[in-house]
Order: structure tokens, then sequence, then C-alpha cells
């Protein structure tokens, strides 16, 4: 992926500048007024006469200073009375605060970032070769795709597909919502999705199939032991547990159960998927428009390398909607690339050139170990 390089703080703009405003939040969950809002881009705060890079973070909140200095993404809700809170309104440091939109806007290193020049369309073509190589890549330098997907995802087959990702640790978190276990652990257990087979057919007493498999998981505890008990022997759930893959599910309203380990409480929940947005170097969303929209809510546009470098954060949306993909965007993930076409169509061709990618690699590297021992 393209890297981008930090701002020039020497430039006198930037060294005349004062430190950046900090008020003490007046009540619990309360901010100051005029308090900085954040972005999902590449943005700085100096303190102190330095230039730093707030930790964690993400969009909609607010640039809250530890005791040591330190400054920190939070959302509003998790500030306490008397933490500083940085204020002020401008982005182009001129308070104290700089936003670099100028790094996704062609000052990228060998020019603008690859999945940020094409607007969403299914007119246009799928380059499955680059995600291929994307994603094997970050396996590879022990990066953390976190993986978000939606019911459809089982529902069109494309489960086996996922368990193959899963399986060649392609996937470093999975979030879904109470109906993408449920169906999975259907499909497991009885073999249907909602009542369903395979083939598209409706069985007798086919809609109370998915009550009865979160019966048994009830029964058992936990998916989990669900899992060790021999009750769900096969399917994404198995194999989250099996290679010990964390997955966090959440519920809402309309949800049957739910299964245990669902958690219920929203903003419990945003919490839980919020620990795996910060460790997230990829994003996969599937077949899920709150889900995708809530964590591209949570993740920064970008990824900060070991070497303080800065790439882009590689984020693919997959629905057949292009209205999806596009109100992904439009709320702010400037990063995501859309992909209007089917879950099963999507993971199978992804499966089939991340396997080729693989080969190849395969390939080269005997290939060079063979022209290095003649």
């Amino acid at each position: 992926m393209p890297s981008f390089s930090h701002p020039d703080f020497t430039a006198p703009r930037f060294a005349q500048s004062s430190d950046a405003r900090f008020a003490p939040a007046p009540a619990d969950g309360v901010l100051p007024d005029g308090f900085f809002s954040t972005t999902n881009l590449p943005t700085y705060v100096k303190v102190d006469g330095t230039w730093r890079m707030p930790r964690e973070p993400r969009m909609d909140a607010a640039l809250v200073r530890d005791k040591a200095g330190e400054v920190w993404v939070r959302e509003g809700r998790r500030v306490k009375k008397g933490d500083p809170v940085a204020v002020g309104v401008r982005e182009d440091g001129g308070e104290g605060i700089y936003v670099h939109a100028g790094a996704f806007l062609g000052d990228a290193v060998g020019g603008e970032f690859k999945f940020m020049t094409s607007e969403v369309s299914r007119e246009k073509p799928i380059d499955y070769g680059l995600m291929a190589r994307i994603l094997v890549e970050e396996r590879d330098r022990g990066g953390y795709p976190v993986w978000v997907t939606g019911p459809a995802l089982v529902h069109s087959r494309a489960r086996t597909d996922m368990v193959w990702f899963i399986a060649n640790g392609f996937v470093g978190a999975l979030l879904a919502g109470n109906a993408v276990a449920v169906h999975d652990i259907e499909a497991s257990i009885f073999g249907t999705t909602l009542g369903m087979t395979g083939s598209g057919e409706a069985t007798t007493g086919g809609h109370g199939l998915h009550m009865r498999a979160i019966n048994k998981v009830r029964a058992a505890g936990s998916i989990a032991a669900a899992v060790e008990q021999g009750i769900i022997t096969d399917g994404i759930m198995h194999a989250c547990v099996v290679h010990n893959v964390p997955f966090v599910l959440t519920g809402s309203i309309r949800d049957d159960g739910p299964l245990p380990g669902v958690i219920t409480d929203n903003l419990e929940a945003q919490d839980a998927m919020r620990l795996h947005a910060i460790r997230a170097t990829m994003a996969i969303l599937i077949a899920t428009a709150l889900h995708a929209i809530a964590t591209g809510n949570m993740l920064p546009a970008f990824v900060t390398e070991q070497d303080g470098s800065l790439r882009e954060l590689p984020t693919i949306c997959v629905d057949s909607s292009e209205f999806v993909v596009s109100k992904l965007k439009d709320r702010g993930t400037h990063q995501a690339f859309g992909v209007v076409t089917n879950a099963q169509d999507f993971m199978h061709i992804l499966r089939l050139y991340v396997e080729r990618e693989i080969a190849g690699r395969a390939a080269l590297k005997t290939d060079t170990q063979s022209a290095a021992t003649r």
C-alpha cells in the first residue's frame, strides 16, 4: 500500500503556531464549548511546543490530554469531569491542531491512494488481484484484518469460503450481529439457514430451526462450549473457536434468543468493537449496512507503522446495493473501496485470487532458492 510522509513541522506556519488550547470538561460525558471534533484523517496536536499524533484515532470524538501530556481520541461519553479537552475549530494548524487531509489528495508517495481513485459503481472493474495481494501481505506481515459480515454471507453459501479465510490466517477478528452466528450454527446443526436447504428448498418445520439452534447453544452455555461438546461441528463460529479468532457479536431489537455471548447493550457493543478497530490494519465489510457504517466510524483512515510512517488503512465494502457503499463513503470513511456484487461471488472469487497469490509467491520463493544453490 502507498505510504505518505508527515508534514514538515519545521515550516514557519507550524513552528510559529501556538500550542493547542485545552479546557476542562464541565461534567462527566459533557465536552466544553468549542471542543474540537475529530476526523478519521491523520491529525496532529501541538503540546508543549511539539507536534504529536493523538492515540487511538477515529472520527466523531474529542481530543483529551492525559497527565503525561499524551493526547488521546476519546468518545464524549467516556470523558470525565475536569479532563483537559482540546478546543478550536480550525484544522490548518493555526490553533495548534492540524488535519493532514492533503495526504489523501495526492501527497502520498507514488501519487493518490489506489482505493480512492474511482467512485462507487457496479460498472467499474473489480481488481481482485490487488485485494488478494494486500490481504496476503497483511497476513504475512502480522497485520490485523477485521472482517465485518452480515447474514447474507451465510445465506449466499459463502460460508465455506469464510471458514477458509479464518483457517488460513486472514482474519484478525470477526464483527457481526446475532443473526450471522445463529444462521451459521443452524447450518452446522441442521444443514439449513432460516429453514432453507443448500439448494434453496424449504424444509418441514424449518421456520423454527434457528430457534432450536439457539436453544442448543444456550443449553451448552456458550458458543465455545457448544463447539467443545460437539454440538457445533463446522462453519464460521466453529472455525473462530478452533483457530482462536476473536469475535464480537452484537444484538438488535429484532434478535431471537439471542445466543449467549451476544452483547445487547449498544454502548458496550461499541466499546467491544472499538477494541478491534483500534488494532485494525485492514477492514473487509460484507453485506451489512449498519455494521459496516458503524465500524467505518470507528476506524482511522490510516495505519501507523512501527517505524512511525503512515499508510492508508485498506477498507473494502461489499454489497449488492450501491447505496450501502456510497453511504459508507458519505459518512466519512473516505478510504473505502466499494465492490458492488453479491457476497457469494465476492468470497468465491477473492479466495481464488488469494490462492493464486499464495501459489505464485511460493513458486517465486522456490525459484529464488534454486537459483541461490546453483
